[in-house]
């Protein structure tokens, strides 16, 4: 394909990038793509999860190809003092299904996985090791990264899909267990049952420092699994450290990643939800943006992409509210109180807030009554700077 100009280039063949370069190809089956990918495959080693309503008829569609699993009745919620059952349905796509998708829908010409990328440019990509691509446009998709010019927390997480040796009897999805211990950091393990005998079991922690302890995780899942009886054999496992943005200065986060006349799309661009770090509806929605408009070429994209970029980033800063909240006035082990407060609330409302679609008086009614954190604190957090987002530590 080096030989031969491209139409689009998307760097990086995660949850957006994949996206895009297939709703483009939906769209505009005449266009050349290329879908670069460094890993041997698209969508890394995970699985994303939402909720049915979060979704158009239009992103509905997009993802109708995927292979997801599916609960209709509803999923589940666990507190110390309070639990609950909502009727949403819940729908969740594995990472090996987007890939084996991806590599059915687009053209053979346009996969490219297993391919470094040296750097990008207006004018097309550089490969790692010598060769170049020539596009009229280029979409940068990469991972996101940390940076000092975002402030906020992290999300820490680890999940394991285990194949049970008996029937594990779970019905419904278990969005958020925080029945569970408080170790300093709002803990919850979230379950979804994959078949009779299959489930997924992540722990997951909102954390001041980004350091996943690998080890640590894997007994709480194995202690976990043990205290409802479940044992059997490990599928697969997956982690992750995930920024929860509460402010900073956006502009100056996306132009030190951005290279002239290209898009600056997905995570990397800012487009997740900034408190519960979910990602698929608002990449489904950029993605349909951006295929409607992938006759715009080089800057004009970039400029396009970015204007929705930055309309995003003032249309969430409700949840970088509530994330300061989260941070920095509620006690480590006392943060599970925001969100057992949270889930009291009616479900419509709920929905909406993990969609990213809050309205004002969704606002209203979740900072009315009595808050789950000192007004003093409430106040520091507020006229407070935040940490900013720097690299994590694994162990």
């Amino acid at each position: 394909m080096s030989g031969h100009p491209l139409d689009i280039a998307v760097v990086g063949g995660g949850l957006a990038g994949g996206l895009i370069a297939l709703a483009i190809h939906r769209a505009r089956p005449d266009k050349r793509i290329a879908l670069i990918e460094t890993g041997g495959s698209f969508g890394g080693n995970h699985r994303w999860s939402w909720f049915a309503g979060d979704l158009d008829s239009e992103g509905d569609a997009l993802l109708a190809s995927f292979p997801q699993t599916v609960w209709p009745e509803g999923n589940r919620v666990r507190f110390p003092a309070y639990g609950r059952r909502l009727a949403g349905e819940y729908r969740s796509l594995a990472s090996r299904d987007f890939d084996a998708t991806l590599r059915r829908l687009l053209p053979q010409e346009s996969i490219m996985a297993g391919t470094r990328v040296e750097r990008l440019s207006e004018t097309g990509v550089e490969l790692a090791g010598g060769g170049q691509l020539r596009a009229a446009s280029v979409i940068d998709c990469r991972n996101a990264v940390p940076s000092p010019h975002l402030t906020g927390g992290w999300q820490l997480f680890m999940g394991r899909h285990l194949r049970c040796d008996s029937p594990h009897g779970v019905i419904w999805p278990v969005i958020m267990d925080a029945s569970v211990e408080q170790p300093g950091a709002y803990r919850f393990v979230y379950v979804l049952p994959l078949g009779p005998q299959d489930i997924f079991v992540e722990d997951t922690y909102y954390a001041d420092e980004p350091r996943l302890d690998r080890a640590l995780l894997s007994e709480r899942i194995a202690a976990y699994c043990a205290a409802h009886g479940w044992s059997g054999e490990t599928v697969s496992e997956e982690t992750g450290v995930l920024p929860v943005v509460t402010g900073g200065d956006f502009v100056a986060y996306r132009r030190s990643l951005a290279v002239p006349g290209v898009a600056l799309a997905g995570a990397r661009g800012g487009f997740t939800h900034p408190l519960t770090s979910y990602t698929l509806p608002i990449a489904v929605a950029s993605t349909l943006a951006i295929a409607r408009n992938s006759d715009r070429t080089g800057e004009d994209l970039a400029r396009f992409v970015d204007r929705r970029a930055q309309e995003h980033w003032r249309a969430t800063r409700f949840y970088r509210l509530l994330g300061k909240m989260l941070f920095e006035a509620a006690e480590p082990e006392l943060r599970y109180k925001v969100f057992e407060r949270f889930y009291r609330l009616p479900e419509p409302l709920i929905e909406r807030f993990y969609a990213a679609r809050s309205t004002r008086l969704d606002g209203l009614r979740i900072l009315t009554g009595k808050p789950p954190v000192s007004i003093p604190r409430a106040i520091a957090a507020l006229l407070g700077k935040g940490r900013p987002l720097v690299q994590g530590r694994q162990q």
